[in-house]
């Protein structure tokens, strides 16, 4: 295989406007979707890419960290670079002057998933293979090499990573089906926040001929009323058989969340989503037991591996949305969902990706790592501007056929 160096990086700032209340929910009224874009360039005409979620103007400053890690991926061959990439990640992290602004939180390590996802898009696209078929074909040693589980190794070292991995690797041919099949969606679109009932109600209908059986709604409205409503609407449309999950985007106090959380129960919701503020581990435990056998689910704002290995400590999650655009990229993506598989936890993604990248990583989830298949986020508002959009047919996620991540955008 010719080796291919990475000689330059740069940073694009894309933003897209979204129109009718689309992307709204309880907090963020603003609708402008942005990515974060790092290009790795090499000599030899493959680019990496690699894109992290951001609203508005916050995209300049996500840019100008990826440019500050710019340096540090100058002159790297990518084989020898991701061969030992859990080392190279943890420098990066560890940036004295860039981890003072985390540590591994916020601009920087939003910087470090961009930075992070161009990386295993130029070795996915070098080796001419889908990021999922690329990360199904290496071994447990080369899935840990790729990890950084500093700060977590009291719960999971590499020997255990090693071992989930190994104890699964016989049953996987019993699991290799859904690569044929397709990974079934859910549709968040339906319900934003500043859509009026009578557009929920239509949006319900059309993505049930579409084939799918799972919504969900943004609550959080400071007239709790609304909420309710909205929510007995969404079932009496979707129907008994269908999945229903609402997402508070953090906007309850602890009182108001347990309040609430009570007085959703009657539509028997599959899970309340980001219910109070995502800090407050010891909340979302009260919650996790208080509204038992309703279920809790979060991980859009858990920034890292240590947050979330704190939740499931605290049984404090019921499922856990990674995602590799909010945690450091795919590798720390992978270091979650091996702690979710030790702790008998779902992985269910949030799709700040808009599922372009989540669509590969949740296949390796269930065929490498056994975790039980539920559905994916489907967000359908950018897939204009990306070269090879996901694929989304009768509710069901297609499964990728072009090398790489899926993330490469159309230029501006």
């Amino acid at each position: 295989m010719k080796p291919i160096t990475i000689q330059t990086v740069r940073a694009e700032d894309r933003r897209f406007a979204l129109k009718g209340g689309a992307g709204s929910d309880a907090v963020h009224t603003s609708c402008e979707y942005a990515l974060a874009v790092t290009r790795l360039e090499t000599a030899d005409g493959i680019a990496g890419t690699g894109i992290v979620l951001t609203l508005g103007d916050g995209n300049r400053i996500v840019c100008d960290a990826i440019e500050r890690y710019a340096g540090m991926l100058a002159g790297c061959e990518i084989e020898e670079l991701m061969a030992g990439f859990g080392t190279f990640s943890r420098r990066l992290a560890d940036d004295p002057a860039l981890r003072w602004l985390g540590p591994h939180k916020g601009v920087v390590h939003l910087a470090l998933a961009s930075v992070t996802n161009a990386c295993f898009d130029l070795w996915a696209k070098s080796r001419g293979v889908p990021l999922w078929r690329l990360l199904l074909d290496l071994t447990p040693e080369q899935v840990v090499a790729l990890l950084d589980l500093s700060y977590i190794e009291d719960v999971m070292d590499a020997r255990e990573a090693l071992d989930i991995l190994r104890n699964q690797a016989g049953s996987r041919g019993e699991r290799e089906g859904i690569l044929g099949t397709g990974y079934p969606g859910y549709d968040t679109s339906v319900g934003w926040f500043q859509y009026d009932d009578a557009v929920v109600r239509e949006n319900v209908r059309r993505a049930l001929g579409r084939g799918f059986h799972a919504f969900k709604l943004k609550v959080g409205s400071k007239d709790a009323d609304r909420d309710l409503r909205r929510a007995s609407m969404l079932r009496e449309v979707a129907g008994d058989d269908c999945r229903l999950m609402f997402d508070a985007n953090q906007q309850w106090t602890l009182a108001a969340a347990e309040r609430m959380c009570r007085d959703l129960a009657p539509v028997n919701p599959f899970w309340i989503e980001e219910p109070t503020h995502p800090d407050d581990i010891e909340a979302h435990r009260f919650l996790a037991g208080s509204v038992a056998p309703g279920k809790i689910a979060l991980g859009e704002h858990v920034p890292n591996r240590v947050l979330f290995k704190n939740y499931m400590q605290a049984r404090a999650v019921n499922f856990v949305q990674a995602d590799c655009t909010r945690l450091a990229g795919v590798a720390e993506f992978l270091t979650v969902s091996l702690l979710a598989r030790k702790f008998g936890l779902p992985v269910v993604p949030h799709v700040g990706d808009m599922g372009q990248i989540h669509q590969h990583l949740v296949l390796f989830n269930h065929v490498a790592l056994g975790h039980e298949v539920i559905f994916l986020e489907h967000i359908p508002h950018l897939r204009e501007y990306f070269v090879h959009a996901a694929r989304v047919e009768g509710g069901v996620y297609r499964t990728p056929q072009e090398p790489g991540l899926s993330c490469d955008l159309k230029d501006a």
